[in-house]
Formats: structure tokens, sequence, C-alpha cells
């Protein structure tokens, strides 16, 4: 009963496109996390100074907005998954468990 079912859902084109999509979705995120901390890490490494430059007359410098982007922007990456994955992905997932349980 079991493996049937498991055969099911695996042969169920809305799976196939579930894994696609969500598979896609989640490397290019994860690309686009990695360019935007690396790239970060390579100015700590290479350009100190351009980091150390204050803004203002204060103590803040050009390394504390630049850091406090990547993590928004981690937020909001995260939050795009979020999204799609609860209209989309679930939407899909739906279709594939009635499709499975007829």
């Amino acid at each position: 009963m079991q493996d049937d079912l498991t055969t099911r859902v695996a042969r169920d084109p809305n799976y196939q496109l579930l894994k696609s999509r969500r598979s896609r979705l989640g490397w290019w995120l994860a690309l686009a996390m990695m360019v935007v901390y690396y790239g970060f890490i390579l100015l700590v490494a290479f350009d100190k100074p351009f980091l150390a430059t204050r803004l203002g007359e204060g103590v803040t410098t050009i390394g504390m907005p630049i850091g406090l982007g990547i993590i928004l922007f981690t937020v909001v990456i995260t939050a795009i998954y979020v999204r799609r994955a609860n209209s989309e992905f679930d939407a899909l997932t739906e279709q594939i468990t009635k499709g499975a349980l007829q």
C-alpha cells in the first residue's frame, strides 16, 4: 500500500513541477546570498579602508550600513521563499495530495 502511494506521488507531474520549481528557487536564493555574503567578506579582506570610511562626524562607518544591508537582504530573501512556499508550493502540494489519495 505504502509503495503504491509513493509511486503515485513520484509519478505525478505536479510533484515533478514542485520539485523543479522549489529546487530552482532554492538554488537562486542560495546563490544570491553567497554573492552578497562573500562579496562583503572580500571587501573586508581587500578594501578595509573603504569599509572604515566614516559617514559624517560620528563613529558610523560605511561598513555598518553595508552589514545591516546584508542582514536585511537575508530577511528579504527569506520572505520571498516563504511567500512562494505559502502560495505556489502549498497549492501544488495540495494538488499532489488530492491526486495521490484518489
